[in-house]
């Protein structure tokens, strides 16, 4: 009835007495200590090669002063380390910023490897079910690599075959959590490997004051605030779209005022026309004088503007047709930026149906048709739902500020994005800490990146507002 088995015979595997646990002991096969022995010694001298292979230099110093202490003693050695220590440190002193682009942050990465990353990967990927055992068997994602730089370290995975990058995104808080960060980012480098961000500062935690009004006129991407890795926003406005969205005293106006400010030295010579529409009449209002009359506030009046921006648009498409492709501003062509804070109540609360829609369609013909001939729209609203701006696919630049509810992430971002760490429900309410704070993703790339906008105060609008005056009273 029963086949012959490995270990015991079938028929001790059959008992008569009640409640008695069947147990199956399999045959076990002995190893030869000596094939134990060469796969130890062949592990080690794997391991040895990798080690030099990755860290060369860390490991070419202890190598070189154990010989000079095997060969003339230790004091010479002490001597050279002694030298060597006070070279790094006056190096450090003398150009800080090359020194720890070549050896600070090499050896903070170094460090964070052994004392964090390997010391409690095999926890973490065990606790957040990363690693698999399949068959008795652990398979475990490889740690490839870490960098480090002034705010973040950047962990480079390979996952297991098999593995999706959901599988990953959907654990960022247990990575988190299990390696003593904040936040956790995912990024795909290529197939099978991933980029883990995990941040150590927040160099966007105290608010920026308004930048300096640049010198030279230009409608390029102008800087208006900081990136989480420190390096400067710039914002392109010319040959784009861009939406705003934030829930109220989220700092939708510092992107404004930032943008109106990084064009003033274009707007006084001429390139640039800002066309505002300010339904809210306190926003925009404040700096009125800088639109030359480009400024609307009653529906109707918005509306008009609107339609007026359409037919600018058309009639340039008319005159560059078949003869170039793209718009370089002149002082006969500027380019026009159509600023619109809190679109949402011309295009879904408006009670006037006909205006209602009218405003509509225009916004969806100067975001379908007018970048290519230098029409740029910029805006903000509070509400990004897709019954009150069913036409937010259609600028390709965004920016998410603080929101309400973790689902209008991907509203305005885009599917996926809260899951590769755009935590945009997740920015402070506090004025001091959140305002101005956001997410970003831009057309030229799937990745949200964390920004902050300098704050405009109302001193400093006085001041673009007198210096643009000054000086077309005095031109």
């Amino acid at each position: 009835m029963f086949k012959r088995l490995p270990g015991d015979e079938a028929r001790n595997l059959v008992s008569t007495t009640p409640d008695t646990a069947v147990v199956f002991r399999p045959a076990v096969v002995q190893t030869p200590a000596f094939i134990t022995l060469v796969i130890y010694a062949w592990r080690f001298v794997s391991a040895l090669v990798c080690t030099l292979w990755r860290h060369p230099v860390a490991c070419a110093v202890p190598v070189a002063l154990g010989a000079l202490w095997a060969l003339y003693g230790w004091p010479l050695a002490a001597s050279v380390l002694g030298l060597v220590v006070l070279a790094l440190l006056g190096w450090a002193f003398i150009a800080r910023d090359s020194f720890a682009r070549l050896v600070g942050w090499r050896l903070l990465a170094w460090w964070r490897l052994m004392a964090v990353y390997r010391r409690h990967w095999q926890a973490v990927m065990d606790v957040s079910g990363l690693a698999r055992r399949i068959h008795g068997r652990a398979y475990m994602p490889r740690l490839v690599k870490v960098q480090c730089d002034g705010w973040a370290d950047r962990i480079t995975v390979r996952m297991l075959d098999g593995q999706a990058v959901k599988d990953w995104t959907d654990r960022t808080d247990n990575l988190a959590q299990g390696f003593g960060t904040v936040s956790c980012r995912v990024a795909l480098i290529k197939g099978g490997r991933l980029m883990l961000t995990f941040p150590r500062s927040d160099p966007l935690a105290e608010p920026i004051p308004a930048l300096p009004i640049p010198d030279e006129p230009s409608v390029g991407p102008v800087e208006i605030g900081k990136q989480e890795d420190g390096r400067p926003l710039k914002l392109k406005v010319h040959g784009t779209h861009v939406l705003i969205a934030g829930a109220t005293g989220a700092g939708k106006g510092s992107f404004l005022w930032d943008t109106i400010r990084g064009l003033l030295p274009a707007m006084r010579a001429g390139l640039v026309e800002v066309w505002a529409l300010d339904p809210k009449l306190m926003e925009l209002s404040f700096g009125r004088e800088l639109f030359q009359g480009r400024y609307a506030a009653d529906p109707a009046d918005c509306a008009d503007l609107l339609d007026e921006a359409v037919s600018v648009m058309q009639k340039r498409a008319a005159r560059f047709s078949g003869l170039q492709r793209s718009h370089t501003p002149t002082v006969e062509d500027p380019f026009v930026l159509v600023l619109v804070d809190e679109v949402a109540f011309l295009t879904a609360y408006q009670p006037d149906k006909q205006l209602r829609q009218r405003i509509s369609a225009a916004l969806a013909t100067l975001a379908t048709q007018g970048r290519s001939v230098g029409v740029g729209v910029m805006a903000a609203l509070q509400d990004p739902r897709k019954e009150v701006m069913n036409i937010r696919n259609l600028f390709p630049d965004k920016i998410a500020l603080r929101l309400d509810e973790s689902e209008q992430v991907d509203m305005v971002l885009g599917d996926g994005a809260r899951d590769r760490g755009a935590l945009a429900d997740h920015i402070s309410p506090v004025h001091e800490l959140g305002a101005g704070v956001a997410y970003m993703r831009l057309e030229t790339s799937p990745e949200p990146v964390r920004v902050r906008a300098a704050y405009v105060s109302d001193d400093d609008i006085r001041e673009m507002v007198a210096l643009f005056t000054e000086r077309g009273e005095a031109a």
